[in-house]
């Protein structure tokens, strides 16, 4: 399994904070899973750099990979996906998503979704409706639209950009890479900052 990460320019780093660190680590992946890749893409091989001033180089660019049905294609937010320099990742994106393939995307990327027809026959999210509406004149899936911080349709999760664990939770579920007793623990842990699930979460693992 494969996880191709997009990255643009203004990347918002903190939308995926949690998402990189566990499918980097695999601290708390199930055996079985440990062979999945993250792979870092772009609609060029340009250094790019994020919202927090990290400079990242892509490893292929969209039109160089080799996308297979369990794999996921991740969009993180950012200030660039309305720009003509990414249509070509959405159009890739919206490609997928009508093919019901993994496609996750938060914040600035449901957007760039929105604008290009990919969210309107599927139940999604963003960061508002009326916003939605407002910045993308094109977008027609309002009566799909559901006002939580994350949701998945079938293999589409889309999120709210103040909805990073939410978002990766529905990722790594949907993935498939933790057992269910270490993601309910992982959840609650950085959602209730109690103790009682950090422990849970390690005796998840000795299992």
């Amino acid at each position: 399994m494969k996880a191709f990460m997009c990255i643009t320019d203004t990347m918002a780093d903190w939308e995926v904070g949690y998402l990189l660190a566990e499918l980097n680590s695999k601290r708390y992946f199930k055996a079985s899973m440990k062979d999945l890749e993250v792979i870092k893409i772009s609609n060029n091989n340009d250094v790019k750099t994020t919202m927090g001033g990290l400079q990242i180089i892509p490893e292929k660019t969209i039109d160089e990979i080799d996308f297979q049905d369990n794999d996921i294609l991740i969009l993180p937010g950012g200030d660039k996906w309305l720009e003509k320099e990414n249509e070509v990742i959405l159009k890739r994106a919206k490609e997928y998503i009508e093919r019901d393939l993994k496609v996750a995307a938060i914040c600035g990327a449901t957007i760039g979704l929105a604008k290009c027809g990919a969210l309107d026959h599927k139940i999604h999210t963003s960061n508002d409706k009326d916003f939605l509406k407002m910045i993308c004149p094109e977008y027609r899936g309002e009566k799909l639209y559901v006002n939580k911080p994350a949701v998945i349709d079938k293999q589409l999760i889309t999120a709210s950009g103040i909805a990073p664990l939410e978002f990766t939770y529905l990722i790594l579920k949907l993935i498939g890479v933790f057992s269910e007793e270490t993601l309910e623990n992982w959840y609650n842990l950085y959602k209730t900052q109690e103790a009682e699930y950090f422990y849970g979460l390690m005796k998840s693992l000795e299992q």
